[in-house]
């Protein structure tokens, strides 16, 4: 249960007045990110007992947001509101919970019911997290996915201790980013692969080392600099690409954790798994429900206090209206190194 919810009195909770606003609507899948209809319509929101109406002061855009837009998801229900983070203020609900900026990001949140593309978002008040005092509304709304994919990764492979070394393959992505903060938040040694020759672009509190996929084999660069070790813990945001060198990098009881990939069927050597007692993890950030995502940030949220976690940068450029939230998708698509928001 929440800290919000803790504190939440539904007996206190008032009958709930009816907002009107603007949301994003799709109604139906798209082949492309270009041909994504986006329409601007007329929400209505009300909180029965129990919920809360949010009203959405930033809306971050996931790669999975335009996965789910474009059809990839098959249990996507149509017609809805996309957009599966949020960051705003309460201003129906709970008396205790009027008025508190909140955050959250949800698996069900988008694809299987109206997102947080919209002025005013109805939830269950156990999906209430309060968002961290000395970080601002744009930048609670962009943690979400990236956090909550990265913290529940290192959470089902046993947490990160002082002593491991970490290997994240994709480290300049947003996944890959939060992942190199937790780990070095944790006191752990970090490499970081990238396709070229590139620095660390995100926040870390130890210095990560950098490998070059293009002209560094990146098993014998981690082997080398642990004295043979090798990785303890291999966070694997790329999948297929990297999977044969992520593997033969792996120490002794070593655990991989894949979100995503790019073929499906991957050649495996049986042997080595089972001699080398390795543990695979497969992480699903859309099977979190919106209880389990703020279970998440509330966890996160006195990293976020003290500064040893940072949130990421949001420039001006890679925000966006509700009226322009296709250029928003189609920014995302194309693979922008900024974290775009919507805001309603």
């Amino acid at each position: 249960m929440t800290d919000a919810v803790k504190a939440g009195d539904n007996s206190k909770q008032q009958p709930s007045r009816a907002l009107s606003g603007k949301a994003i609507r799709i109604s139906g899948a798209a082949a492309t990110a270009d041909d994504l209809v986006l329409k601007l319509a007329t929400c209505r929101a009300q909180a029965r007992r129990g919920e809360c109406v949010v009203e959405v002061k930033a809306a971050g855009i996931n790669m999975s947001d335009v996965k789910a837009a474009i059809g990839h998801m098959p249990y996507a229900v149509w017609p809805r509101t996309p957009g599966r983070d949020y960051a705003g203020v309460v201003v129906e609900g709970p008396s205790d919970l009027i008025g508190k900026q909140v955050w959250g990001s949800s698996g069900d949140l988008g694809v299987k019911k109206d997102g947080s593309v919209t002025q005013y978002l109805v939830l269950s008040a156990s999906e209430i997290s309060e968002k961290p005092r000395n970080i601002s509304l744009d930048e609670a709304g962009a943690i979400g996915v990236p956090f909550v994919t990265a913290f529940e990764g290192l959470r089902r492979a046993g947490n990160v201790r002082a002593d491991d070394v970490v290997l994240v393959l994709g480290g300049n992505g947003k996944v890959g980013q939060a992942a190199i903060q937790l780990a070095t938040m944790s006191g752990a040694r970090v490499f970081a692969v990238e396709r070229e020759r590139e620095a660390y672009l995100g926040y870390s509190t130890r210095s990560v080392e950098m490998i070059d996929a293009s002209t560094q084999d990146i098993a014998d660069y981690v082997r080398a600099a642990t004295d043979g070790h090798g990785a303890d813990i291999v966070f694997n945001t790329v999948g297929s690409p990297y999977f044969e060198k992520a593997c033969a990098s792996m120490a002794t009881e070593a655990r991989q954790i894949f979100i995503s990939t790019l073929d499906r069927n991957v050649p495996f050597d049986i042997f080595r798994f089972f001699r080398g007692r390795h543990t695979f993890l497969g992480i699903d950030s859309l099977a979190l429900s919106g209880e389990e995502g703020a279970e998440i940030l509330n966890q996160l949220r006195p990293g976020f206090e003290s500064g040893k976690l940072r949130p990421f940068p949001v420039h001006e450029a890679a925000v966006f209206a509700l009226e322009n939230a296709k250029e928003a998708f189609k920014a995302t698509w194309a693979g922008s190194r900024d974290r775009v928001i919507i805001r309603p």
